[in-house]
């Protein structure tokens, strides 16, 4: 501590390990930037994790979009497809996982579309 009370000395390897750090970082005001930054640089899991969640939440809304837009309720589009409209409230909440290929199909059929897959490059940060 120095002289004044309340007040103590930061060691100078402190400063400057933290003004070396300043230097290595790009800085960037953009706040979703730094969020990136810190949530997933470096981090392949979450970043698997990230991918997978847009991938379900980009199907969920993909169905209540085109069901909403053929004017059918939940119950309705269940009736077409031969399920329940507890399966088509599941399958519309981004946060579900177990989208199969053959109850798409099977919806995408009653809706008159089809399903297209397409395999695309995963996007590596720089």
């Amino acid at each position: 501590m120095s002289g004044r009370s309340g007040l103590r000395r930061i060691p100078r390897s402190t400063f400057m390990r933290k003004l070396d750090m300043a230097k290595t970082m790009k800085p960037s005001r953009d706040g979703v930037e730094i969020l990136r930054r810190r949530m997933y640089e470096g981090k392949p899991a979450r970043l698997k994790k990230l991918e997978e969640a847009r991938a379900n939440e980009e199907i969920a809304r993909t169905i209540r979009e085109l069901r909403a837009g053929a004017g059918l309720t939940q119950t309705q589009l269940a009736k077409l497809v031969g399920t329940t409209a507890s399966v088509i409230c599941r399958l519309e909440d981004a946060d579900y996982e177990g989208h199969s290929l053959a109850m798409l199909r099977r919806i995408a059929g009653a809706l008159h579309q089809r399903v297209e897959i397409r395999f695309v490059p995963i996007r590596v940060p720089a």
